[in-house]
């Protein structure tokens, strides 16, 4: 049996039932789920449930991704995110804001040491996101980590719904600002 290297292969393997491919997708691509979904439960036990529920869902839903909708991990991570906030909300709870003056120990997790394309425009993502200035990173982490609405981001940190609309607009644009950099270098 060749080796179960190529991505697509994996998939494609996975689509079709193959377990020794799904364990190399999870041995592959675990460690990164598990690092997203800790950050946004803020608790281990959790974290470690939804990573698990991330790849059950990539199990039995393997037939739905589409490589020319984007790359895998983006779509895993899709998975893990979604699945992280749906526990949240069935708990009832919201996962603390990060604190900008802190390490982030979990980036070298999310993050690919082979530096593929995909890899190096995340890890451009992450210092666009550190760039941003206090106001416009919570706007996002409200947005991303949480699954708040603008409205319910205004009610959250006491703002004018069209301060947090301006600072939403400036951070994404400022992000877009970064990722064009990056693609022009």
């Amino acid at each position: 049996m060749e080796p179960l290297s190529n991505e697509l292969d994996l998939i494609q393997r996975v689509k079709e039932g193959d377990q020794q491919a799904f364990l190399a997708l999870y041995d592959r691509y675990a460690p990164r789920v598990h690092a997203l979904t800790l950050r946004i439960l803020n608790d281990t036990m959790l974290a470690e449930e939804v990573t698990q529920d991330t790849f059950l869902k990539l199990w039995n839903h393997a037939r739905l991704y589409l490589a020319e909708r984007g790359p895998f991990l983006s779509w895993l991570l899709t998975i893990a995110h979604r699945t992280a906030l749906d526990r949240l909300r069935a708990e009832g709870r919201r996962p603390l804001l990060s604190d900008s003056t802190d390490p982030d120990s979990l980036w070298p997790m999310l993050a690919d040491t082979n530096q593929n394309a995909d890899e190096v425009r995340w890890r451009s993502m992450y210092f666009a996101m550190q760039a941003l200035i206090p106001d416009q990173k919570t706007v996002i982490e409200l947005a991303y980590y949480q699954g708040l609405s603008q409205s319910e981001i205004a009610q959250e940190l006491g703002w004018p719904l069209g301060t947090v609309k301006t600072r939403m607009r400036a951070a994404l644009e400022s992000l877009r600002h970064e990722w064009k950099r990056d693609d022009d270098q």
